[in-house]
């Protein structure tokens, strides 16, 4: 490793969660105006996870926050492999990882809200994890490879041989960010009947990595989006803030349904444009050049 991965690799980790922040900001203050509302200060997440630094470190068992310590780790580790180009299931995988340290976070707490919310948690994964892995295949089916350094260095968007995969992947950006109508497992909103799901006994310092962990998360996800338009940067970045913004909107114009519901859109509807989208690329055998 080089001065230069030296130097992108400490701008990641001081950068991104300062983005994240910001973007957890402006995700409320556009609620907020969408509701008829004034909303919080942009600054707000900062403000609450500051709040939460400062409280008691109350925790229910031993292992509790090493879940949390897990979580941000491995989800700070997937943001640094995507953006060093890095193989693409790997990526996937340890961002899997991250996602399961809180599932069994919530699970190791005892409380009924936090397991179903864990329960939850687990189906939604399952419904996003075949979108993602064949969000890769594509990858490999166009560059032959699954490093990222093949889509990045092209100069053709890879949203030109994916669209439908590209919609699917709104979808998955949706779930990740538990959004309605797919906020099941532990909402932002007040009307989630688990209270904060499989966060329901998490406080202070814990609740404040799990908050700094989503900020990390709001790069990612977008980042994933933007991998669809790297010919042009400026492009993919205004891509990837569409996107974030019409998940912000679908938010707010959208009813939370049953979690089956959200199971067998994702079995159904996303696998199946998604594997219409692989088929083409295996018959016409694009290359992204």
């Amino acid at each position: 490793m080089n001065v230069n991965d030296v130097l992108t690799a400490v701008l990641v980790l001081i950068g991104a969660p300062i983005i994240g922040c910001l973007a957890a900001g402006i995700d409320r203050k556009l609620t907020a105006r969408l509701q008829g509302r004034v909303g919080p200060p942009l600054l707000q997440p900062y403000y609450d996870v500051k709040k939460l630094l400062s409280k008691d470190n109350m925790i229910v068992n031993e292992s509790q926050n090493l879940y949390v310590v897990v979580y941000v780790a491995f989800m700070i580790l997937s943001l640094l492999m995507l953006v060093f180009k890095a193989d693409i299931l790997m990526i996937i995988f340890v961002y899997t990882i991250s996602s399961i340290a809180l599932i069994v976070g919530g699970m190791s707490t005892g409380s009924p809200y936090a397991r179903i919310g864990s329960s939850r948690e687990i189906m939604a994964i399952l419904s996003y994890e075949p979108v993602l892995i064949l969000y890769a295949l594509a990858i490999y089916l166009v560059t032959g490879t699954f490093k990222l350094s093949a889509v990045l260095d092209a100069s053709t968007p890879l949203l030109m041989y994916t669209p439908l995969i590209f919609i699917a992947m709104l979808f998955v950006l949706n779930i990740k960010l538990k959004k309605s109508p797919f906020d099941y497992s532990t909402s932002h909103h007040a009307h989630q009947e688990l209270v904060k799901g499989m966060l329901t006994e998490y406080s202070g310092p814990g609740l404040a990595g799990i908050e700094i962990g989503h900020f990390y998360e709001y790069v990612f996800l977008t980042g994933l989006i933007f991998v669809f338009w790297t010919v042009n940067p400026l492009i993919g970045v205004l891509i990837s803030i569409a996107a974030f913004l019409l998940v912000i909107v679908i938010d707010n114009i959208t009813a939370r349904v049953y979690w089956q519901w959200m199971l067998k859109l994702s079995w159904t509807l996303l696998l199946a444009i998604s594997i219409v989208n692989i088929a083409f690329l295996y018959i016409t055998k694009p290359t992204l050049v």
